[in-house]
């Protein structure tokens, strides 16, 4: 587990202390708990620590980052199971299988059955913890919605969280399931969401606000078009023809217009990077249809084309003149009265 402690004893036992059981064993890469570790705003260390005035305690359960391993990091599991770690939120990283198609074997677990000897499925853990945890998180796009684990033709018959447990499944204190999308998910922006939810555990804040995904609504309430540095160009009618072109990249397969997603705006590590910002297409990698929907990356669809045409040869290049026109001719030009003059011309009535 992680979790620093900085308090005296007798102060720690009064503070609530919430548990994050994170399990990483769904189908997928582990690339959002990596991406968890380059967060700023906030830190992993700042939960860990407390650094923000009375928050409750944070202690993160998760085999990638754990310094435990084998029986000392399954107990974890086993005491959430049994209702010794209270309040708890569960985190599930990668996609869901379906184990009823499983054959003789196992998609995916983790741990052991002291019962059976069999390993614990992904599903069974999720059976058993989700209806005791305090809220539920789907955190990355397999999680999410299955991702690329649940492309077309894919053997393991991979979902979503909301697939598995149902759209309306809400955790034991009434809160929805919370999706997290992202390929990887942003780093602050998984940071900020489990604050929200330690801080509603603490009393310190109101229910998490969601959308109808079960995204959080603060985070994917514009689309990448609404918020890149580019998208002034598209309603001029100016499109990159190749990706080192600094203009509008649409016709290259950009899926901004259509994609929920604030990385154009946050970045990626400390506000740097993230596709759109270092010259590399939206492929909707937050969206639930992605990747199928989304492919071929590099090609626009039928609709991104014609909205790139339309506007390159018709208002486009209208809008660009006035613009011009009215920069040149207003906008640019300094007012009369900051030239010298013999009589002072800004309008100024002396009174004297």
């Amino acid at each position: 587990m992680l979790h620093t402690e900085f308090t005296p004893g007798q102060q720690r036992s009064e503070r609530l202390l919430v548990h994050v059981i994170w399990m990483t064993s769904g189908l997928g890469c582990d690339g959002d708990t990596i991406a968890l570790t380059a967060a700023t705003s906030p830190s992993l260390e700042d939960l860990l620590t407390g650094a923000i005035p009375g928050m409750p305690g944070v202690v993160i359960y998760n085999p990638v980052i754990a310094f435990e391993t084998g029986e000392d990091l399954m107990r974890a599991w086993y005491d959430a199971e049994r209702g010794r770690l209270d309040p708890f939120i569960l985190v599930l990283e990668g996609s869901v299988p379906n184990e009823h198609i499983n054959g003789d074997g196992h998609w995916a677990g983790f741990g052991v059955d002291h019962e059976t000897g069999q390993p614990i499925t992904t599903c069974s853990w999720i059976d058993r913890l989700a209806p005791k945890a305090a809220a539920v998180m789907a955190i990355g796009t397999c999680a999410a919605y299955g991702g690329v684990p649940a492309m077309r033709n894919n053997a393991t018959g991979a979902m979503g969280l909301r697939d598995y447990l149902g759209s309306s499944w809400t955790s034991r204190l009434g809160i929805g399931i919370v999706n997290l999308p992202g390929c990887p998910v942003q780093p602050n922006n998984a940071t900020e969401t489990l604050l929200a939810l330690i801080l509603q555990l603490g009393g310190l804040a109101g229910m998490i606000d969601l959308d109808d995904q079960g995204r959080p609504r603060w985070l994917f309430d514009r689309t990448v078009h609404e918020i890149c540095n580019r998208a002034g160009f598209a309603e001029q009618g100016r499109f990159a023809d190749t990706l080192d072109d600094d203009l509008c990249l649409v016709k290259l397969g950009c899926k901004g217009p259509v994609v929920k997603c604030n990385v154009p705006v946050r970045g990626w590590v400390g506000g740097i990077g993230g596709c759109p910002n270092v010259g590399g297409v939206c492929i909707g990698c937050t969206s639930a249809g992605f990747p199928d929907r989304f492919m071929p990356f590099m090609e626009s669809d039928r609709l991104g084309a014609l909205t790139a045409h339309g506007a390159r040869f018709t208002y486009g290049p209208l809008l660009r003149y006035f613009r011009d026109r009215r920069m040149r001719t207003t906008y640019e030009v300094e007012p009369e009265w900051r030239r010298p003059a013999a009589e002072l011309q800004t309008g100024y009535e002396r009174r004297w």
